[in-house]
C-alpha cells in the first residue's frame, strides 16, 4: 500500500511535469551575457550559470545546489534527475519559461488529482529560487557533473544582504 506522503509527493511531481512548456532557444536560455553583483544573466535578464574553465561554479549555482538538496531533493531526486515520486527537473527547466517556473513553484498547480503544492510562503525556497533555477539549468545543460560542485566562487556581499533582507 502506498503511503499518503508518497502519493502526495508523486502527485506534486507529476504536476510540475505536466506544466505547460514554452520552447525557448536553448542558447538564449543558457548563455551568460552579463553579470550583476555576482549573479549571471542572459541577454533577456534571466538568471543563468557561469562555469569557469577550471570547473569553478558561480556562487548562485553552488547555493542552488545546497538549496535544491535541502528542499527539492526529497521529491525530485538527486541533481534534478527525478525519482519514483517526481519527474526530473534538470532537463525540463531548459524548456520551461523562467516566469512559468517561478509561478508554478510559488503558486503551486493542480490539474485533477495532480497537485504541486505552493511554496510561495516558504522562505527556504523563495529566497533562493533563482539559485535553484540556475543550478537546475547547469545540471540540465550538463555544464557541471552530478554531486556537490568541487569549486565555487566567493559569496558576493550582495548575496548576503539579499539573503538577510529576504529571510528577515
Amino acid at each position: 500500500m502506498i503511503s499518503a506522503k508518497s502519493l502526495l509527493a508523486f502527485l506534486c511531481a507529476t504536476a510540475i511535469a505536466t506544466a505547460p512548456v514554452v520552447a525557448q532557444d536553448a542558447s538564449d536560455n543558457l548563455t551568460a551575457t552579463h553579470e550583476e553583483d555576482g549573479k549571471w544573466l542572459t541577454a533577456d535578464d534571466v538568471p543563468t550559470f557561469k562555469i569557469e574553465a577550471d570547473g569553478t561554479v558561480d556562487w548562485y549555482t553552488f547555493s542552488g545546489f545546497r538549496r535544491y538538496n535541502s528542499e527539492c531533493f526529497v521529491c525530485h531526486g538527486p541533481d534534478g534527475q527525478g525519482s519514483s515520486y517526481a519527474p526530473a527537473l534538470a532537463k525540463s527547466v531548459l524548456l520551461l519559461d523562467y516566469y512559468d517556473f517561478m509561478g508554478v513553484v510559488a503558486g503551486g498547480k493542480q490539474e485533477g488529482n495532480l497537485v504541486m503544492p505552493a511554496f510561495g510562503d516558504n522562505k527556504n525556497v523563495m529566497c533562493y529560487l533563482d539559485d535553484i533555477y540556475v543550478y537546475l539549468k547547469a545540471m540540465g545543460a550538463e555544464a557541471i557533473p552530478r554531486g556537490r560542485p568541487a569549486k565555487k566562487a566567493a559569496k558576493p556581499a550582495s548575496a548576503g544582504e539579499a539573503e538577510d533582507a529576504c529571510m528577515g
